[in-house]
């Protein structure tokens, strides 16, 4: 078993404030663990979340909207259902979440916001948000 530091914590700490305790847990427990990616997830948590998330100049708000347009221009939704997550704890307005798509739309092209719009659509509704919210897949056009 390794030893989670107090780098290591203090990330985990700050990531738990935006996806909750759960989160938390699951990560001390794994990086305490020393198995297959520990490390990888030790390093995660204290370059993303204590040296970065934790810097003053931007608010919270801020970082999650330039999170997730990232995460949309790089295509990866399953980060990105994180980070809407973390931007809607961050206080994202379910319209400045739209906002972003329609941002990007221009700059990454419509087949990355399509791919966007359905990972956010499903976790607006895990959230209890957007519940009339529809998949570029249910409205039939892909």
């Amino acid at each position: 078993m390794a030893e989670i530091d107090d780098q290591a914590e203090r990330g985990i700490a700050l990531a738990s404030e935006m996806l909750g305790p759960k989160f938390g847990n699951s990560m001390r427990a794994h990086i305490s663990s020393g198995g297959f990616a520990a490390a990888i997830a030790r390093g995660g948590m204290v370059h993303s979340y204590t040296d970065c998330w934790s810097r003053p100049g931007l608010t919270r708000q801020q970082r999650s909207l330039a999170t997730i347009g990232a995460l949309i221009g790089l295509k990866q939704p399953s980060e990105l259902k994180n980070h809407i997550r973390i931007g809607v704890a961050n206080g994202l307005t379910v319209k400045e979440i739209e906002e972003v798509l329609i941002q990007l739309s221009t700059y990454v092209g419509y087949p990355a916001i399509a791919s966007a719009t359905t990972a956010v659509v499903e976790v607006l509704r895990e959230l209890g948000l957007a519940l009339d919210a529809k998949t570029s897949e249910e409205r039939g056009v892909l």
